[in-house]
């Protein structure tokens, strides 16, 4: 069977790699460079993209770790997502479709928060969440499909009090910013490609990133932030 994408991507790449995709952000994000922003990268695809972005904008970096609820019998396809910290959405409209169940939706909901907590203490280790009252919040993911772990990430973040709150991606479903924009007081996405496809297409190089290196980054970006103190 035929792969679904053009056997030429060259077309579609728009990005090296999230090194350059975050530097392109950070471009259009200028007008917040130096006012002590927060810039927090979903895992673990986002967190290449949001320490280019907080490097460049002299930003405090942080994370926010949102899982995918998946759907029984398919689980890459996402019914919602949850964050560490109780933040959930759910897509009402694939729920219905499918009939699922309040019962199998809470399973899936505490499994997935369990992990969504483990992940987050190996990522930040000892260290705090930085706070964010009071102060604008950068979330970023290295692209959105469906948009629901954005979402859920979204939604966790409004409770704990940012002035203002801006989701950036280099790349996304245009369905999904859409909706994103409904929530967030600002959606910077450098591209809206229909139709979409995957994250990754956009990407010449899309490697997995590994937990150990989002752990170095977080740490990384905590002693550049201490430097500039």
């Amino acid at each position: 069977m035929s792969p679904w994408w053009p056997l030429d991507r060259s077309a579609d790449i728009l990005f090296k790699d999230r090194e350059e995709a975050g530097a392109k952000l950070a471009d259009r994000l200028l007008d917040h460079r130096g006012k002590h922003v927060v810039v927090l990268g979903i895992p673990r695809g986002g967190v290449p993209v949001a320490a280019e972005i907080a490097r460049r904008l002299d930003g405090e970096l942080d994370v926010v770790v949102a899982r995918k609820l998946g759907a029984p019998f398919s689980p890459e396809l996402a019914i919602g997502a949850v964050t560490a910290d109780g933040g959930r959405f759910l897509n009402d409209d694939v729920i219905r479709e499918l009939g699922i169940d309040q019962g199998y939706i809470q399973r899936v909901t505490e499994q997935e928060l369990k992990e969504a907590g483990a992940r987050e203490q190996r990522f930040r280790g000892s260290r705090p969440a930085v706070q964010l009252a009071g102060r604008v919040a950068i979330l970023v993911d290295d692209g959105l499909a469906t948009g629901a772990t954005m979402r859920a990430a979204v939604r966790a973040l409004r409770a704990r009090h940012p002035a203002r709150l801006v989701v950036a991606v280099p790349v996304g479903a245009r369905e999904a910013c859409a909706a994103l924009r409904r929530e967030a007081d600002e959606v910077v996405c450098l591209a809206e490609p229909e139709p979409f496809g995957a994250v990754g297409v956009y990407y010449q190089r899309f490697d997995a990133v590994p937990d150990q290196v989002v752990t170095q980054i977080l740490s990384r970006g905590v002693t550049e932030a201490a430097g500039k103190q």
